[in-house]
């Protein structure tokens, strides 16, 4: 994935004037409907020689088809209208979060899942985990039923432009080239991401997310953090953004007074990150064989500690949307609640007051559709 460049320095070549108009038309189609190729000409701006070049080539591609004429009111010859074939190809996306399982799904271009695979991830760690992440996504492209536009694959850690795994402390991954690897092995295009930016992704795409000031954490084997801002995602100098699971949470100065207890080791080498005590395994293990009051309370005092984590982040990007990723049955309810009782408590009215923290609205899809969108943006423009 890449980000819009503010300040270009390269001069713009016809050829990329050609994706940047196709992916302005695509992305009419996607998110607008139907529409003729004077709308969408009046829509991005284009003129209509240009649109027209452009739809024949979408026609000849089969990414977009005449659906008959319009219903407008207009004298004269009705406007044919367009629209984008989004069951004509599949997208196999894969999602590698989960402690226990590696997810992955065929899904159309509107991000409907049509068939889902998985593999069992416990202990799975370096080139074990590899192979079967390579198994699951050699199985999920035998199983689609239209040509596949490419793979997308939302991974834990820090992951470069090119799908380049740069370190996954929970999977035992260093420089491990994923998309290249995957892209050689199944012959079709690999995009690959961070796991927490995949799910920002899939929330703006398919979550009815705004995208102006979007955090979404997502919580699994690890902790993650996908920022989007002005509708660009944000990745950092060293695509490092949003590791929020490695920030220290926990020290030897809170052992008196938090609920929470000791500092433990983390992963990443270090002691009392964040993961260590909102990961999945590190969540169920705290409220094993707890009741329904004991339970909660647990739950509430790691969410004050995630509370206290997101405040700086918060207060520093004037975010209004945080969206926790990841089971609900553990997110939801007093961690959700006292996490945004501690960022009211930790920042000015203006932001705490207006924040919208919340759970996603995909359910256990959310880094799997966000997987998808990493091939629909790099294949077609569109997100």
């Amino acid at each position: 994935m890449t980000t819009a460049t503010l300040r270009p320095r390269n001069k713009l070549l016809p050829e990329h004037a050609r994706v940047q108009h196709r992916s302005m038309v695509l992305q009419r189609l996607f998110h607008g409907g139907p529409a003729s190729r004077a709308d969408l000409a009046r829509a991005t701006g284009l003129t209509r020689v240009t649109v027209s070049d452009l739809v024949g080539s979408l026609l000849t591609e089969g990414l977009v088809a005449e659906l008959g004429p319009s219903a407008g009111g207009r004298v004269g010859k009705p406007a044919t209208l367009l629209g984008l074939r989004t069951e004509a190809f599949q997208i196999v996306a894969l999602d590698l979060t989960d402690d226990a399982v590696l997810r992955g799904g065929v899904l159309d271009l509107a991000g409907r899942v049509v068939a889902r695979g998985s593999r069992d991830a416990r202990d799975l760690t370096g080139p074990a985990a590899q192979e079967a992440v390579l198994a699951l996504a050699a199985e999920l492209v035998d199983a689609a039923s239209r040509p596949v536009l490419g793979v997308g694959v939302a991974s834990p850690g820090v992951v470069d432009d090119e799908g380049r795994v740069l370190q996954a402390p929970n999977r035992g991954w260093v420089d491990v080239p994923l998309a290249g690897d995957l892209q050689a092995a199944l012959g079709v295009p690999v995009h690959v991401a961070n796991d927490a930016n995949a799910a920002a992704l899939g929330e703006l795409t398919y979550g009815g997310a705004a995208g102006d000031g979007l955090l979404v954490v997502t919580v699994g084997l690890g902790v993650g953090a996908g920022t989007v801002l002005g509708g660009v995602l944000v990745q950092g100098d060293r695509h490092a953004a949003g590791e929020l699971g490695h920030v220290t949470a926990l020290d030897e100065r809170d052992t008196a007074t938090s609920p929470i207890g000791a500092p433990r080791p983390c992963a990443c080498g270090r002691t009392g990150c964040l993961e260590t005590v909102l990961s999945v395994p590190a969540l169920r293990a705290r409220v094993a064989g707890l009741d329904g009051t004991a339970r909660a309370e647990a739950l509430a005092a790691v969410g004050r500690r995630l509370g206290v984590v997101l405040a700086p982040v918060l207060s520093a990007l004037d975010l209004q949307e945080v969206v926790l990723a990841g089971p609900a049955d553990l997110l939801a309810g007093p961690l959700l609640d006292a996490a945004l009782a501690a960022v009211q408590d930790r920042t000015m009215p203006v932001i705490g007051g207006g924040l919208r923290l919340r759970m996603t609205s995909l359910g256990e899809d959310g880094a799997l559709s966000g997987a998808a969108v990493l091939v629909l943006s790099g294949q077609l423009g569109v997100s």
